[in-house]
């Protein structure tokens, strides 16, 4: 059987609750592969897409999008990924070679990498301005992050588990994937008690992937003893929107100055896109129309 990212939606305890679980190994391993991620590199970015994709679908309208970010003072410096509703999701990692020793538990100290700072959350829903909540990192391991953002943030009593395992001696992604459960305003006493225990007996999203468990197991596990009703199944892909046109207008914006500096080099140049890391080249006859263009540009403003 080919393996397949995908996610599904449910609810359970007649609405009580929503729930979202997920299966992005694929997605992890892109990123890794993409941006050349270290061990360390690979969870946290692949713990954040996962759980940004998740929250794309949280979203209404097709052309809505979603960026969360991690802000922190660790060797990672920060990691970023954006989302829509349809299961496109990529991302990046600010320092992506870092290699840390092991946490306490022995496992990959994410949360060591990141440090202290702050979680962002952009919506960008076609409005004037985007909706941005912020708050600060609560321990920089991702899962425990967007459950306080929700909590603080959005008012919305949630539990997101997450995880990714990569293979120690090729580097490569075991398993990912993750989960988001949240209350609605109405749930009552004992829905909320016998999600508490259910959540405490939890092992952990890799021990169940890796033991070959699908996102519909995750959940089965996790709502263990609600009734279950799944609404949708949605595939996942590393999705980046980057073009040679995008990354001419991002060089526009530079300013005439650089830009005749790079001309002045008399070499081709090459630019990366942050997300999914493919070269852009530009000849010194291409810098000199982008220069006209800029200059165009900003008569214009």
């Amino acid at each position: 059987m080919s393996y397949k990212d995908y996610m599904v939606r449910a609810t359970a305890g007649n609405a009580q609750i929503r729930a979202f679980a997920a299966t992005t190994r694929d997605l992890a391993d892109y990123g890794r592969k993409a941006h050349g991620l270290s061990p360390i590199a690979t969870a946290a970015l692949g713990r954040l897409m996962t759980g940004t994709v998740m929250m794309g679908q949280m979203m209404d309208n097709d052309s809505d999008m979603i960026t969360v970010k991690m802000d922190g003072d660790g060797p990672l410096k920060g990691v970023l990924a954006t989302a829509d509703n349809k299961g496109n999701v990529k991302g990046y990692v600010i320092n992506p070679y870092v290699i840390m020793e092991p946490n306490a538990e022995g496992h990959l100290n994410v949360g060591g990498g990141i440090g202290e700072g702050t979680l962002t959350v952009i919506r960008d829903m076609g409005l004037k301005e985007p909706y941005v909540g912020q708050v600060p990192l609560y321990t920089g391991e991702v899962a425990e992050d967007l459950t306080y953002y929700f909590t603080k943030s959005e008012q919305t009593p949630s539990s997101v588990g997450l995880g990714v395992l990569v293979e120690r001696e090729n580097l490569s992604v075991v398993a990912a994937g993750g989960f988001i459960i949240q209350l609605m305003p109405f749930a009552d006493e004992e829905t909320i008690n016998l999600l508490e225990e259910n959540l405490k007996k939890f092992s952990s999203v890799t021990d169940i992937l890796k033991a070959g468990k699908t996102p519909e197991d995750m959940l089965k596990i996790v709502l263990d003893g609600f009734d279950i009703e799944f609404t949708d199944t949605v595939d996942l892909n590393f999705y980046c929107n980057c073009d040679k046109d995008r990354v001419e207008r991002a060089l526009m914006l530079i300013g005439e100055k650089e830009i005749q500096e790079m001309i002045d080099d008399g070499k081709e140049i090459e630019v990366n896109c942050h997300f999914c890391n493919k070269a852009y080249k530009f000849s010194v006859d291409e810098l000199k129309e982008i220069k006209v263009k800029a200059k165009v540009n900003t008569r214009n403003q």
